[in-house]
């Protein structure tokens, strides 16, 4: 979403940040409710994450804002690499045990929500693609409950950052009344769609969109 309002809206990175995170407010919702209705939403896990997520999503959210336009470009980048990157190498990761119950899984939550919330205010993302590793690998969750706990906790701690965002300035409201209709309807055609592909499949095709995105993103100029 982020490239194409840069790309072809023709925003600012700034702007796109934070009218991405407004957005994905909504996909938090939205996505929580179809999950919860399975019962695969663990709501303590959602509230320990969220109580970290909200305090570091303004921090974020204030980051990015300080950075020049080239510099967030650049980071925005990186990231989508490594995001691809931990996408691919997900289903060979270990799982840590022995830290999935009591304190260790309690401390686990908390600073998954400190990183993800810091992430998701500087990067306009939901920061499902931290926690949901976090919580499976980490925390014993399984991945349909991780992935429905994650958009839960999406929605508060997206809802502080993107307040911050508009606060800075960085929210084109006159594009939310397109975006967010849209999104209520790909959340819904996406998941229908992921599940007629294999998870490997699924996994190669998105995370080489990302790379090619994140390569190009990495070349941006520097400003003089």
């Amino acid at each position: 979403m982020i490239p194409l309002m840069v790309g072809i809206v023709k925003i600012t990175q700034h702007q796109a940040h934070g009218t991405s995170l407004v957005a994905l407010v909504f996909t938090g919702i939205a996505g929580a409710v179809a999950y919860g209705l399975q019962g695969s939403v663990d709501i303590t896990a959602s509230v320990l994450i969220a109580a970290t997520a909200m305090v570091t999503a303004r921090a974020g959210a204030h980051f990015a804002h300080s950075l020049p336009e080239w510099k967030l470009k650049r980071s925005f980048g990186g990231f989508l690499i490594f995001v691809s990157c931990l996408m691919l190498i997900k289903p060979y990761l270990p799982h840590i045990g022995g830290m999935d119950t009591g304190w260790p899984k309690i401390v686990i939550l908390l600073l998954t929500g400190i990183f993800t919330g810091f992430l998701s205010g500087m990067m306009g993302v939901g920061g499902g693609t931290i926690m949901v590793p976090a919580m499976v690998l980490l925390a014993g969750i399984t991945q349909h409950t991780a992935q429905g706990t994650s958009l839960l906790a999406m929605a508060p701690a997206g809802g502080v950052g993107a307040y911050t965002h508009w606060k800075l300035g960085n929210v084109r409201t006159t594009l939310l009344t397109g975006l967010i209709p849209g999104i209520l309807i790909g959340t819904y055609l996406g998941g229908t769609l992921a599940h007629v592909l294999s998870d490997a499949a699924l996994r190669i095709v998105f995370a080489s969109v990302l790379i090619w995105t994140g390569v190009r993103y990495l070349m941006t100029k520097r400003a003089l």
